[in-house]
Formats: structure tokens, C-alpha cells, sequence
């Protein structure tokens, strides 16, 4: 909702909340920590529909939808849908997926990695960091890549919404 405050009523982002401006979003969602034994939950699902299909895919509807007509919460559904909608199918040369191991010279959890969960299935192959590029194809974000990131057992806890703005000509 703080997107859509800086966005809608923000007179200084409004004009410039397009292709024409914005070279690329990227959104991000790392931990820094591991499964910690709720690896055998993890392992059902990955880092992919843990994460990016619902935290991430509503921070990028939120970036990139139109204003809606109320802020009520259908109007507001109804542009994220949109948004959804107009999503190009993901070519697997825009996906990077991985799984986190151990540093043998790191301090605590730093040095397991996943498959040293003993809740985790042995030969897991469940990703559990992911980056992916979408393309939203609509008038205001056709051609403008968003890069959506999410991992665990990185190097920090962090969420966020990054704009990369287009070279100032001249």
C-alpha cells in the first residue's frame, strides 16, 4: 500500500512511472537464514512458490498496475489482475535457480547447507534461490524487464522494490 501511496499520490513519480523512464525494476526478497529444520515443509514447495509466486508477484502488480478507480479492495484486485494477465510466459533463459551449501568456514548455520538438513530429503534438487525476468507487456511496461529475486541463506534480510531510471540524454 506504500507503493501505491508513492505512486498515485506522489506528483513527482506519476510522469515518470513508465517505460520511457525506467529501465528496469528489480524485487527482492532474501533471508538470511536457512530452513532450519523445516526443511521436509521447504522441500514440498521451493523457494519459487514459498516466495515469488505470492510475495513477490504482489509487489510487482503493485509497481506496475495502473491506478485504480477507488481504493477499494476489488478495484485495487482488478488492476493487479490486469497486471498478471499481461505477464509474457517465462523463457528459461531468464531464470537462474539454485540451492544454498554450507561455507566450511563459516560460524553456526553458516557452515550447513541444505541437504545438511536432516529434515530434508536426501538428493533433494528443491531450489532455494531463484531470480527470474518477466516482462509485463502493456503501453506503459512493454520492453522494461523485471528482475524478481528471492533466496535463503543469504547475506541479509532484506525486501525491496530497486527502479534502475533510463540514461538522462545529453
Amino acid at each position: 500500500q506504500n507503493l501505491m501511496v508513492l505512486w498515485f499520490a506522489n506528483r513527482i513519480f506519476g510522469p515518470i512511472w513508465n517505460r520511457d523512464s525506467i529501465a528496469c525494476v528489480i524485487l527482492t526478497f532474501k533471508e538470511p537464514f536457512g530452513t532450519q529444520g523445516r526443511g521436509g515443509y521447504f522441500d514440498d514447495f521451493g523457494i519459487i512458490r514459498d516466495v515469488m509466486q505470492n510475495h513477490l508477484l504482489q509487489m510487482l502488480s503493485l509497481v506496475a498496475m495502473e491506478k485504480p478507480a477507488s481504493t477499494s479492495s476489488d478495484d485495487v484486485r482488478d488492476e493487479k489482475v490486469k497486471v498478471l494477465k499481461s505477464i509474457a510466459p517465462v523463457s528459461m533463459s531468464d531464470v537462474v535457480l539454485g540451492q544454498y551449501v554450507g561455507d566450511p568456514e563459516g560460524e553456526g548455520d553458516a557452515k550447513l547447507g541444505y541437504l545438511d538438513d536432516p529434515t530434508v530429503p536426501k538428493g533433494s534438487t528443491q531450489v532455494t534461490f531463484a531470480t527470474v525476468v518477466l516482462y509485463v507487456h502493456n503501453e506503459r511496461w512493454e520492453g522494461v524487464p523485471f528482475i524478481l529475486r528471492c533466496g535463503k541463506a543469504l547475506n541479509e534480510r532484506k525486501a525491496e522494490v530497486r527502479l534502475q531510471f533510463t540514461e538522462v540524454p545529453g
